[in-house]
């Protein structure tokens, strides 16, 4: 390559350069770690680390796929510039980014995007308590039976939402439509493989 066209390709950002040596680095750290648990002697040992690294590289792997899915997406070409909007409103890779603390989104859209995105809307937001992490949703079905089959549903429908995009919410109190009755406190644990934000 001549010097003009080395001059014509604009460095990396430092930010970008920094993260690029990070994950060199964590690499690099990954394999010391997996040779220790080898030369330890422990075949077991050794065989469980190496399964928990494909594993989550299969986890990352399926992000990143669906990161190159969305983005190369009808609806992403046609989105006037704002391919984002596609990543942020996708489960699987709004959940990578919670996780990793990137989502660029404040708390209460994520809690948002959560509930739009159930199907039929079940639930209505209340409030939200940041001092507890517990969320109060209202059950949006007037003529709801209110039996605990229905609330089971929308229990799990309700923590697998809030897993990915709001991690940040440790428990939901669903109250019944209008607000009468005592409300019923769900607790919420982390979909498989998305761990949930600790407090800071």
């Amino acid at each position: 390559m001549s010097a003009a066209a080395e001059t014509a390709v604009p460095p990396a950002p430092a930010a970008a350069r920094a993260r690029a040596a990070d994950a060199e680095q964590a690499g690099r750290r990954v394999e010391e770690i997996l040779e220790r648990l080898a030369a330890a002697g422990d075949p077991a040992a050794g065989a469980a680390a190496e399964e928990l690294v494909r594993t989550l590289m299969d986890f990352y792997g399926a992000g990143l796929a669906r990161v190159v899915d969305l983005l190369g997406s009808p609806a992403a070409q046609q989105s006037g510039g704002a391919p984002l909007e596609q990543l942020l409103g996708d489960e699987l890779v709004a959940g990578l980014l919670v996780l990793h603390d990137l989502h660029p989104e404040d708390l209460p859209t994520r809690i948002g995007r959560a509930l739009d995105g159930l199907p039929g809307r079940p639930v209505e937001l209340v409030g939200f308590d940041e001092a507890t992490g517990v969320l109060r949703v209202r059950s949006a079905n007037p003529g709801g039976c209110g039996c605990p089959s229905t609330n089971a549903a929308t229990r799990q429908a309700v923590e697998s939402a809030l897993a990915c995009f709001a991690a940040e919410v440790e428990a939901v109190e669903l109250e019944p439509p209008g607000g009468a009755g005592q409300p019923t406190l769900l607790q919420i644990t982390a979909r498989p493989g998305l761990a949930p934000a600790e407090a800071p």
